[in-house]
């Protein structure tokens, strides 16, 4: 249903650094760049951070949310501890979310942007 994704970046440099550290644990790696746009995947870039087009800051949505698909709670782990240590800010620490359901491991941050961010396993491993 997605074809790709955005999300707006004020510093292209910030957001690559802190992107590389948070895809990783989750098997996506960034897969183009230039110096206004930046893009992860893992077979083609599906999510990019870019300058927005029409030269005003960037800035977050109030309710908007990108979810990750993490292949292991691990890896959820892993993607919290990224964000944190690459300058981005806790929003939900590691763990079940049982009001989803019984094996709902979620993780959630904001990037430097502001861009709320979660990495969720949904299997019991």
């Amino acid at each position: 249903m997605i074809n790709y994704l955005t999300l707006g970046s004020n510093d292209i440099a910030r957001s690559r650094g802190f992107y590389d550290a948070i895809m990783a644990p989750l098997g996506y790696r960034r897969l183009y760049s230039d110096e206004s746009m930046v893009g992860y995947g893992a077979d083609r870039p599906v999510v990019y951070l870019m300058k927005p087009y029409d030269g005003a800051p960037a800035s977050n949505g109030n309710g908007t949310m990108i979810s990750l698909a993490a292949p292991s709670r691990m890896a959820v782990d892993a993607f919290h501890a990224a964000a944190l240590q690459a300058g981005g800010k806790d929003e939900g620490a590691p763990g079940i979310r049982a009001s989803v359901h019984e094996n709902f491991y979620a993780a959630y941050t904001r990037d430097p942007d502001g861009n709320k961010l979660s990495a969720v396993c949904e299997t019991s491993a």
